[in-house]
């Protein structure tokens, strides 16, 4: 991103947040997306991971640094530009959120994302078969490509919440070249039911590593959609292996991506689609990860747990990382209006916040210690001091309470202090 496009990021964010103090209020006719034309960011990263990778099969040599255009992108250029350029205080008045929904052109920029990524994905694989490529080339092609797909995983999430059928096979598409097309049945009908509990794969723990989470969200994730789709067509009267079963569906799907790409480029590009579909699922389990780390839903008196609320999920407003992830890190409302688009999912201030963007979180994630520090007080400091109402790792809860049993006690004395202040 140049210097031109990232002052006018700048200014319509500036600008944003000017007409919200000044005018909280909008009709519907009123009101107006500043960020309209900047989600077409979206759908150019495909096309800047192509552009790169052309660019390297033109000049392997002297451009050599563009077969690593991907991990800069997603760990360097993309967290120092959410840093720069702050975050966004724009949210769409509810009234005019059933106009936005109805606009197509929100939707068709989610679709547009997919026919760049196989392309970009196809260029990865030749590129990385080719004889002459070296080693730590055809790792940055892999890391390219597995990088973007990986956002695509979030195409995917944006497709798959919606009840169209041919939506739903789009998801599937863009999910397929990482081998993760499961995941339209276990997030949309696993995790959204069971989001912020011990029960729940894919809510990390506090205390919890992230490598600790990842062999328990991707195998429990599997597990879990085996189970749903079992029973959904056993309510059907249809076996597991049905035409009708979507989890078989993907798979077909992505075998034949594979297949066809490894036709194509031969068998030096197995270990390539091995190694980016791997790195591309990574991704979308640091996410998972980052999103209700130690958030717990409490359970009413009947014994069942509470409706998800925005205090479920960790947010974050940084314009950048929400362009290219469909207002993701506005994640409380997504997952209060799982169906509500991205273009109208609004930012709620009371619900815990991250220090950074989701691109921010990745790096400290992958670092339990740098993780715990920087996130494990702010879960204190969420629950007020109230460590019986964090989701904790098991393993460690006893450790974790024992060290941080003075400081939720000060942290409590001071929610209590502010209490009784505003009573006052």
């Amino acid at each position: 991103m140049n210097a031109k496009t990232r002052d006018e990021l700048k200014t319509r964010v500036a600008s944003s947040r000017k007409k919200d103090q000044a005018a909280p209020t909008h009709s519907p006719q009123t009101w107006k997306d500043p960020k309209r034309y900047l989600w077409l960011l979206g759908p150019a990263l495909p096309g800047i991971g192509l552009a790169a990778l052309t660019g390297y099969a033109l000049a392997p040599k002297k451009l050599k640094a563009l077969a690593w255009t991907g991990p800069a992108l997603v760990h360097g250029v993309i967290p120092a530009l959410d840093r720069a350029i702050g975050e966004d205080q724009s949210n769409p008045p509810e009234s005019a959120v059933g106009s936005l929904e109805q606009d197509k052109y929100y939707s068709r920029i989610v679709k547009a994302f997919i026919p760049t990524q196989y392309a970009m994905t196809f260029m990865g694989a030749w590129l990385a078969s080719r004889k002459k490529t070296p080693i730590e080339d055809k790792i940055g092609l892999a890391l390219t490509v597995g990088g973007i797909n990986g956002v695509g995983i979030n195409t995917a999430h944006e497709l798959g919440h919606k009840s169209n059928r041919v939506n739903k096979l789009m998801a599937m598409a863009a999910l397929a070249p990482t081998g993760y097309t499961h995941f339209v049945v276990e997030h949309n009908f696993g995790h959204h039911k069971r989001v912020a509990t011990p029960e729940d794969p894919a809510s990390s723990r506090m205390g919890e590593s992230f490598w600790k989470f990842l062999p328990r969200s991707v195998f429990g994730g599997m597990k879990s959609s085996v189970n749903i789709e079992k029973a959904r067509l056993a309510r059907k009267g249809k076996s597991f292996w049905s035409l009708d079963n979507e989890l078989l569906q993907g798979w077909a799907m992505s075998a034949g991506f594979f297949s066809a790409t490894t036709l194509v480029c031969g068998p030096r590009a197995v270990p390539f689609l091995a190694a980016q579909a791997i790195y591309g699922a990574s991704l979308l389990e640091s996410v998972n990860y980052i999103e209700h780390y130690g958030l717990l839903r409490q359970k009413n008196s009947n014994g069942k747990y509470e409706r998800t609320q925005p205090e479920h999920s960790w947010n974050s407003n940084h314009i950048v990382t929400n362009l290219f992830l469909y207002q993701l890190q506005r994640h409380s409302d997504h997952h209060a209006h799982p169906q509500r688009s991205y273009q109208a999912l609004r930012h709620f201030e009371k619900a815990p916040q991250l220090p950074g963007g989701y691109a921010s979180m990745l790096m400290p994630a992958y670092i339990p210690q740098w993780w715990y520090e920087t996130m494990d007080k702010r879960v204190i400091e969420h629950y007020e001091g109230d460590m019986n109402k964090i989701n904790w790792d098991p393993d460690r809860k006893a450790e974790l309470v024992a060290k941080y049993a003075d400081y939720a006690a000060e942290v409590a004395a001071k929610a209590e202090a502010n209490r009784q202040k505003e009573a006052a």
